[in-house]
């Protein structure tokens, strides 16, 4: 194994992300052990408030992942059975996911090749074709691009629908001086071990809406509320709970939020330790015309660094690039191609031509904080000459 990898698997040397823990960390979370809360405790409201005062947020709720916190922030803005939800193609799964398990109907927008990220354009066309009711406006910081919210915003306010920022890959990303959680109505983060912190599994939602946060917490807690509320039943003593909506058990333990407070600390770190990689990547690649780069921004996140290459030497350059211990990746396919997609709402190849060009010529390379120098030099090396050949 070369100095400083991440521990081989299946033959992997250098995968495309990886999880940086430290004895902190592990600290962290055996003091939580040795308390009397592992779950429902006050490590979750500190982790929440570090999160909030990170992003500039008045509030932060914790889900067990980043799927269930997009759920509940859709299910906070009220998508309902029929509702259009506007996403890009370019994104996990679990976005239009989301909109369907509140009964919404994702609607997508193709991407624009500057960013990455969903195109304005292409949003506003969908909106004004679409027959369904509007409910929710969905960009994706895709790879920790920061994505321009301004002109989403203003196509939320026009249909007066939600914006729901997608910020599972860019905790950290900032738009100028103001840092990605407090420019939609819902902000969400994700906190896989691919992620910038890692809670093992583990999301959050980021609003400056008081009543969207007590939707949010009920939501994650079964629908039950401990106090009378508008709706629910008189009190009738210390015991009182009343489930007042449907809601599901997306709580955030405290061993995991205890290991993500810990990681918050050293997120300054991990975000400039994946700039300089990223930035160390576009110098070896210079003067490789066959090499496409991804769009640059002073704010960028970079939880993944995705090149392209031509799409009829991908595959070849994908396979000696595994066989050569570089774990790298897809991301994504787009979703309106998944058979789920296809087969529900009637999505096919050449509906979204931007995104599916992307895609087919797309690998993510391995950039995490404990990639070491001599990592980045061996990956940027095995790609040149992975793709010189293939070509």
């Amino acid at each position: 194994m070369k100095t400083g990898a991440a521990r081989a698997t299946d033959g992997v040397i250098y995968p495309y992300g990886h999880q940086s823990i430290n004895r902190d960390d592990i600290a962290s979370v055996e003091e939580v052990l040795k308390s009397g809360w592992l779950t429902m405790g006050p490590a979750v409201e500190i982790f929440e408030r570090a999160v909030a005062d990170y992003t500039g947020a008045a509030h932060a709720v914790s889900f067990s992942s980043g799927t269930a916190a997009l759920h509940a922030a859709m299910h906070a803005a009220g998508v309902s059975p029929g509702d259009a939800v506007l996403a890009p193609p370019i994104t996990f799964a679990a976005t239009g996911n989301s909109a369907i398990y509140c009964g919404g109907r994702p609607i997508f927008a193709d991407i624009s090749p500057g960013t990455l990220c969903m195109c304005p354009e292409s949003t506003a066309k969908k909106l004004a074709e679409t027959e369904y009711p509007v409910r929710v406006i969905v960009p994706v910081s895709f790879a920790g691009y920061p994505a321009a919210m301004e002109p989403f915003r203003r196509l939320a306010d026009k249909y007066g629908a939600a914006l729901i920022e997608d910020a599972a890959h860019a905790l950290g990303a900032s738009r100028g001086a103001c840092r990605v959680g407090t420019e939609a109505d819902l902000t969400v983060f994700s906190f896989h071990p691919v992620k910038h912190i890692t809670t093992a599994e583990g999301g959050m939602v980021v609003t400056g809406s008081a009543e969207y946060a007590e939707k949010l917490r009920r939501f994650r807690s079964h629908g039950i509320v401990k106090s009378p509320v508008e709706g629910s039943g008189e009190y009738d003593g210390p015991w009182y709970n009343d489930m007042i909506e449907l809601g599901y058990n997306y709580r955030l333990p405290d061993i995991l939020c205890a290991l993500g407070t810990s990681q918050m600390k050293r997120i300054g770190g991990f975000l400039a330790r994946r700039r300089e990689i990223a930035s160390a990547y576009r110098e070896l690649f210079a003067g490789e015309s066959k090499i496409k780069l991804p769009p640059d921004h002073p704010g960028h996140a970079y939880h993944l660094f995705v090149i392209q290459v031509n799409r009829t030497i991908r595959r070849v350059v994908f396979e000696s690039l595994r066989a050569s211990g570089i774990g790298v990746q897809v991301h994504y396919v787009p979703v309106h191609l998944h058979s789920f997609y296809r087969k529900n709402f009637g999505t096919r190849e050449g509906d979204y031509p931007i995104s599916e060009a992307y895609s087919s010529g797309a690998i993510s390379l391995p950039i995490y904080p404990d990639l070491p120098d001599e990592g980045i030099e061996y990956v940027a090396d095995e790609v040149i000459k992975a793709v010189r050949t293939a070509s």
